[in-house]
């Protein structure tokens, strides 16, 4: 058991990437806090880390909003006395191009997407100092160092998450608090309902996708992303800080056609894997 007698927070954790790694945590003997900006997702998976014979507490809270944030950390903290992992999942796409990106998409955006990280961390870092232990994980996206179409506050959050990774990894070494950042290529988790509707043309879009820009061919699951997660929350990295983790078949380096949606008039060319 990987993980037993470990307090988890997972943000985002109703479904996709979040429900996996709370599970799999669960499996391997942590208590889990599910959190969710919809309290009935956030329930069902608090139910299933229960059903593994684990602990589990199902929170209601926008991550953007700090008093929430504080008051879902400390909800935990009065359940289960510690937090010794923190998983910063949760997030949403959104915005467009230079052109069409507006000041609202933008602050929107970079609310959930890297404010709600910052504010999380900010509510959980001095539990973990207190214990002089902890394990925090970033959730980014290949997007921010290697986009194939141009969602720009997406992306910018995304790449400010692997700052804040970064300089946090540095600034909490002595405290024996480990930071790691996961860039997840492209995963087929229900992020997608909200770029594209599921359906066979989603299925088939998916799938070319897949075969044109992922080496090894296929998109990545839930799962894919939960078993590196275990890896950086265990005593198994305990000698890793500071890494940015490429969950994603191969991308960035062994891309063979970068933009997939922009190279149509490239039909047929393939770039040589880069070894």
């Amino acid at each position: 058991m990987l993980l037993e007698n470990r307090v988890a927070l997972v943000t985002g954790g109703a479904k996709g990437m979040g429900r996996a790694m709370s599970l799999l945590f669960a499996r391997e003997g942590c208590d889990v806090v599910v959190n969710a900006l919809h309290i009935e997702g956030a329930r069902k998976v608090a139910d299933e880390v229960k059903a593994l014979g684990r602990k589990s507490l199902a929170i209601k809270a926008d991550i953007s909003n700090s008093a929430e944030v504080n008051d879902m950390v400390a909800q935990t903290i009065k359940k289960f006395g510690k937090i010794d992992i923190l998983v910063n999942n949760a997030g949403g796409a959104g915005g467009g191009n230079i052109d069409t990106a507006t000041e609202e998409d933008w602050d929107r955006v970079l609310a959930v997407n890297l404010k709600g990280h910052f504010l999380v961390t900010r509510a959980v870092v001095p539990h973990m100092k207190e214990k002089r232990y902890g394990k925090i994980i970033f959730l980014s996206s290949m997007g921010a160092v290697h986009p194939s179409v141009s969602v720009l506050s997406y992306h910018a959050a995304k790449a400010g998450i692997i700052g804040i990774a970064l300089n946090l990894a540095f600034e909490l070494a002595p405290f024996n608090i480990y930071v790691n950042c996961i860039v997840p290529g492209p995963i087929e988790t229900p992020f997608w309902d909200s770029l594209m509707p599921p359906g066979p043309d989603r299925d088939k879009f998916l799938s070319a996708l897949a075969k044109k820009e992922v080496p090894l061919g296929r998109m990545g699951t839930a799962d894919d992303i939960a078993g590196p997660a275990l890896f950086l929350s265990s005593w198994l990295s305990d000698y890793v800080t500071g890494q940015i983790l490429y969950v994603a078949g191969g991308q960035p380096g062994l891309s063979t056609e970068a933009t997939f949606l922009s190279a149509s008039d490239r039909k047929g060319s393939l770039r040589q894997p880069r070894l």
